[in-house]
């Protein structure tokens, strides 16, 4: 089996030495080749060279963002899981989303063990991906405040702060104090063969659970997304300060769903529409993209094949 490690080595917990241990492992398994990543978007082209060239497998590690722009790598130009490698995760970055979601342990290396289980006995996993304004996603996608919070969290990140709880706290409440963000909610929500559903603030989406995690505790708008169903979605109409603390408060304690007259969600879809009367921010597995007006979301069942 011929294979490829990429590696973002700017968003990677792990050191040069356990890289090593890396390689050595996922070499008493396959051919393998390595390439590290140096700018967005790299590890897309990576991936997309992998795939022309008849690779098997592409193992990732890195963050949710690298895993994001590998699977848009290994399916463009209209491949399928069928006709592109299959994907492996390390889960070496800070959060592992993708990784946790999909059962792995969030040590690198008992992680490594878990794919190289694996590969041995030829175990993968087709799942379902998201996919927005034409770009795969593998867990989630934000409009609105979710996706603004994260380009506050970035641009703190650029400063030189680290992206702790404390920062993605912080960077909520200032978002929240903005008085026109929260008096004027503009996004509407359009579903094939529905009404359409005007005067919302912010929409989640997820494509498996959880949306992400808090420190170690895993928070899920909608807990019963999964990679073997459609979409998501999770909306607010108004942003009241005692709907953001009632729903805060709901998914800190895990106990199912939130609710509450201010929500509106909707479960396994097939394809939908978010428009906004002005540009919102937006979000693709925690990866800030800048702002549209309208995204196009849709469900694409077992686009990917994922050793694990």
């Amino acid at each position: 089996m011929r294979a490829l490690l990429i590696v973002n080595p700017k968003a990677t917990t792990t050191s040069e030495r356990a890289r090593d241990v890396l390689v050595r492992a996922l070499r008493s398994e396959v051919d393998l080749d390595i390439a590290h990543t140096s700018r967005r978007g790299h590890a897309a082209e990576l991936a997309g060279r992998a795939a022309v060239e008849g690779l098997d497998l592409v193992v990732t590690l890195g963050g949710d963002g690298t895993v994001n722009e590998v699977v848009n790598g290994l399916l463009a130009q209209e491949r399928t899981a069928e006709s592109a490698p299959a994907l492996a995760v390390v889960p070496g970055g800070s959060t592992n989303v993708f990784a946790r979601a999909l059962g792995l342990p969030m040590d690198w290396a008992d992680g490594t063990g878990v794919i190289l289980e694996a590969l041995r006995d030829k175990r993968f996993r087709r799942i379902s991906l998201g996919r927005a304004n034409g770009r795969f996603f593998t867990f989630c996608a934000g409009f609105g405040l979710d996706a603004a919070i994260i380009k506050r969290v970035e641009d703190a990140r650029k400063r030189g702060f680290s992206a702790t709880p404390a920062l993605y706290m912080r960077s909520m409440a200032a978002h929240f104090l903005d008085r026109e963000v929260r008096r004027h909610p503009v996004i509407s929500l359009e579903i094939p063969g529905r009404p359409a559903r005007t005067g919302l603030s912010m929409a989640i989406v997820q494509n498996t659970s959880p949306w992400t995690y808090l420190g170690g505790r895993p928070m899920s708008p909608s807990p019963a997304a999964s990679f073997d169903a459609g979409l998501d979605v999770f909306l607010l109409k108004r942003l009241t300060a005692s709907a953001m603390v009632r729903t805060a408060g709901q998914l800190l304690a895990g106990r199912g769903a939130p609710h509450g007259r201010q929500i509106v969600a909707h479960h396994d879809l097939a394809k939908f529409r978010l428009q906004s009367a002005r540009a919102q921010a937006f979000q693709l597995d925690g990866d800030y993209l800048g702002e549209c007006d309208e995204v196009e979301l849709d469900s694409v069942p077992d686009a990917l094949r994922v050793a694990c």
